[in-house]
């Protein structure tokens, strides 16, 4: 049921209700009004420059696949990667960027560094054990291996052919 719920079929409403109602949209929302409350120290600060602050904070496992469902279904590509596209913080989430990068297309980085929350989640969420990982219409695409692979035989190309290009 939880593979459905992230994939945003069917079951993923009755998934949801089970958790606890809450829908993606107002879970994300929820997150990011609390991630100012101080819990991850200097990024959390008041004073503290919004590019600093946590984009995603959950606190429990049903929340953090919510939000997570809730990234997946509003954006059309997405990198969970380690850092972020301008300062990837590990050579196989660079390699991600670079080939991304290589395809002109428009996706949707999320750090999780900056939440073990969602560093721990997206690993639950896919059932896959490393970052980064790449989602493309919402599927689970794979890591930086399968990303390689797609590039190389130009797979990737053919799967992003249709998807919005950045704007130089």
């Amino acid at each position: 049921v939880r593979a459905a719920a992230a994939h945003g079929s069917p079951a993923a409403a009755a998934w949801q209700t089970r958790a606890g109602g809450v829908a993606p949209r107002a879970a994300a929302a929820a997150f990011q009004r609390n991630a100012l409350g101080g819990v991850r120290g200097f990024a959390g600060d008041v004073d503290s420059d919004e590019d600093f602050k946590p984009k995603v904070h959950a606190t429990g496992g049903d929340d953090v696949q919510a939000v997570i469902t809730a990234i997946l279904k509003e954006n059309r590509v997405v990198l969970f990667m380690k850092g972020q596209p301008e300062a990837p913080q590990c050579g196989f989430s660079n390699l991600v960027v670079q080939m991304l990068a290589h395809q002109n297309v428009e996706y949707q980085a999320h750090d999780v560094l900056r939440s073990p929350e969602l560093r721990d989640g997206i690993k639950k969420f896919s059932s896959w054990p490393t970052i980064p990982q790449v989602y493309i219409d919402g599927e689970f695409v794979g890591g930086c291996d399968i990303m390689k692979e797609l590039h190389n035989s130009g797979e990737l190309n053919k799967m992003l052919a249709n998807h919005p290009k950045k704007s130089d």
